[in-house]
């Protein structure tokens, strides 16, 4: 195959991201969602259907197109349970619900207690507490790796997706650093501006964040090799490596498979 028709094959590529569901994946492509999971009967079933979309000049706005994205992307999850009633979230379990209970109380009295960064800092890691957990425990990291194995066997056009890295350069990890960073900076600005911050300021804080966040993630993207951009990879590539994903099995692997196939059905794409 000549270097030019490689780099047609290349460019003809979709974009896809996803998300691990603790018994399967989520997939991400321009226009579709589709799942597939593992069942307790050990079946594989997929489902898929069309994104949500919000459409408009805010698509254009740095910052609020980021939050907006999400917003879309937060949107599918409901579908996928009415689709999908096998799919099981990654937060669906009673520990890490407990786990969220404990770290908004432990986040609420660390706003009464401990002021400053220092302070800051302490809520932004309690805050993720729950995520690490969920992480750790199951089949849920394990299906991270398959998200990430699946979409770069896909973009490399590698038919076997055991060979590919569990970690990518567009994982969601890629935020925290930035939006960890900017939450605490914000936080400190606020309260230096304004003498007793509301929920309202916090919320608007916590969506510049997010914001700010994404926009740093497309500019790593947009500008790949660059020295900056390697060394903004750097946090979510290790949180990746050590704590977010796991060496998936062939059975996992063979559920990503049929994720894969299902949002190229669903996109009109050959595989």
């Amino acid at each position: 195959m000549s270097e030019e028709k490689t780099e047609e094959t290349k460019s003809e590529k979709l974009r896809l991201g996803g998300m691990a569901l603790r018994n399967g994946l989520l997939v991400h492509g321009p226009t579709h969602w589709a799942a597939a999971v593992r069942t307790k009967a050990g079946a594989i079933e997929v489902a898929s259907g069309r994104k949500p979309r919000v459409k408009g000049r805010v698509e254009s706005v740095p910052g609020a197109r980021g939050v907006v994205k999400l917003g879309e992307a937060m949107l599918v999850i409901p579908l996928v349970k009415r689709r999908l009633p096998a799919a099981q979230l990654p937060f669906q379990n009673p520990q890490i619900l407990a786990a969220m209970g404990g770290a908004a109380l432990a986040g609420s009295l660390l706003r009464r207690r401990v002021s400053g960064l220092r302070g800051e800092a302490m809520l932004a890691a309690v805050s993720i507490a729950p995520s690490l957990l969920a992480l750790r425990g199951g089949d849920l990291a394990a299906y991270h790796g398959v998200e990430h194995k699946a979409i770069a066997a896909y973009e490399q056009d590698d038919a076997d997706a055991r060979d590919a890295a569990k970690e990518h350069d567009r994982c969601g990890s890629h935020l925290m650093a930035p939006m960890l960073a900017s939450n605490v900076a914000g936080t400190a600005l606020l309260k230096a501006l304004v003498e007793k911050p509301t929920a309202a300021h916090g919320a608007a804080l916590s969506l510049a964040s997010i914001g700010l966040a994404v926009e740093v993630f497309t500019w790593s993207e947009r500008h790949h090799d660059s020295a900056a951009a390697r060394a903004l990879r750097v946090p979510g590539h290790e949180l990746q490596r050590v704590l977010g994903t796991r060496e998936p099995t062939d059975e996992q692997l063979e559920v990503g498979r049929a994720a894969l196939e299902e949002i190229l059905r669903a996109e009109g794409a050959a595989a």
